[in-house]
């Protein structure tokens, strides 16, 4: 009996090769390197995208195919167009059609859409009659078309507009708060914000918890304190709607290693949970700290900080998300598995921890780096999205409504 089960044990076990590549482009040709910031694959593509999912999208003589690591076709350049691929599915456009293929190149017949939208946490939209539901990788649909509007998905959750209303779904479609807001924020620990009329406040186990005088609240992150604005101000409440730091502050941001970002005037520094300055406002901007300890803060330029405030990287290099990813996807700006993205004096480049240039390279353009290998899972199990592992802040000046997913035309 100990064969079967092993058997069956190693069939169910997912296999990830950890390996990481980044898209650079150097001399006007598109390649990836490693994290030791040697070549993998050398500069020979116009066009290009990122790997997802073990492939990556380029583009030869005019028609766009699927590479892997190695660089070798794995499915050949035959498409006009080509998204990323996203469990297991990816849309690729053929003369004015778009449609989807799986990872062998076969296209998959999805139920009718007037739209095709891509996939992610396992799930795409379909649209029928202006109304949005979902379906799952197997083409199988998961959610009837019923809502006005689906918010890209977040950690298996997302939200949904009904009749000018707004709820949360899980991928499976199951309504976990009932499209009953004039706004709503994300779902955390099985709480989000919501706007009810005109009064702010939690939805915790089905039940509006009012937060006193709050004007707005912004979506929870990876803590139990997430920022809001009173009379104007900036303060932090927990997730029982208390104010657990008062609103003082003239904008801020959310809270990382127990330090979040706050603006007192013109300057930025940090404070701790209990509202008290680790860090004193002495930066003209700054964000979360990254789970390697390190920040970014800006005098002129950017540069990082670690958790007591010494700046261990001066302030010299210019930091950003992909702009058009960071339009659908959050992103942070700093540190992202032990490197930092940055610019200088217009080149890109990699910084590791101890201020180095990764492999002492700059590039006229880099991209995040992403898994090079695909994530292998039996084949009657539904596929996995590629875990989100990165995450802006939201600032107490931007809107924390989400555009809509991509449409494809």
């Amino acid at each position: 009996m100990k064969k079967p089960f092993l058997f069956l044990l190693l069939c169910c076990i997912q296999f990830v090769n950890s390996q990481e590549l980044a898209l650079v482009k150097k001399n006007s040709k598109i390649g990836y390197i490693t994290k030791d910031g040697s070549f993998k694959i050398e500069p020979q593509y116009k066009s290009a995208r990122s790997f997802s999912e073990g492939l990556a999208a380029v583009e030869n003589g005019g028609k766009w195919g699927f590479i892997d690591a190695k660089g070798s076709w794995i499915i050949p350049a035959s498409f006009d167009e080509a998204k990323d691929f996203n469990s297991g599915i990816a849309i690729v456009k053929t003369g004015k059609e778009w449609v989807y293929i799986d990872r062998k190149g076969e296209t998959q017949k999805a139920p009718a859409s007037e739209k095709l939208f891509d996939f992610s946490n396992g799930v795409a939209f379909i649209r029928q009659n202006n109304k949005v539901g979902l379906i799952n990788n197997k083409m199988a649909v998961v959610l009837e078309p019923k809502y006005d509007q689906i918010k890209p998905f977040e950690n298996g959750f997302a939200r949904v507009e009904l009749n000018k209303n707004w709820g949360i779904i899980n991928t499976d479609g199951k309504e976990l708060v009932e499209p009953s807001y004039a706004e709503i924020g994300n779902y955390f620990k099985n709480t989000t914000w919501a706007r009810k009329d005109k009064t702010f406040g939690l939805v915790s186990g089905g039940k509006f918890i009012p937060v006193d005088g709050a004007e707005k609240i912004w979506d929870f992150e990876t803590q139990d304190l997430t920022f809001a604005k009173k009379n104007g101000k900036i303060g932090y409440i927990d997730l029982k709607g208390n104010w657990a730091i008062l609103p003082i502050y003239d904008k801020g941001k959310a809270f990382s290693k127990n330090l979040a970002p706050v603006l007192v005037g013109k300057k930025w520094g940090f404070i701790n949970p209990e509202g008290k300055f680790v860090i004193e406002p002495t930066y003209s901007d700054a964000e979360v700290f990254s789970t390697n300890g390190l920040a970014p803060v800006k005098e002129s330029n950017w540069g990082f900080i670690n958790e007591s405030g010494k700046l261990v990287i001066p302030t010299q290099y210019g930091i950003t998300t992909n702009a058009i990813i960071a339009m659908f996807v959050q992103q942070d700006k700093g540190f992202i598995d032990g490197v930092a993205r940055v610019k200088n004096e217009g080149k890109w480049g990699f910084l590791k921890p101890d201020g180095t240039v990764l492999s002492n390279q700059w590039f006229e353009n880099a991209e995040l780096f992403s898994k090079s290998a695909e994530r292998h899972q039996p084949a009657s199990a539904p596929a996995e999205a590629t875990k989100q592992e990165t995450k802006t802040t939201k600032t107490a000046v931007k809107s924390t409504t989400k555009p809509a997913a991509k449409k494809k035309k």
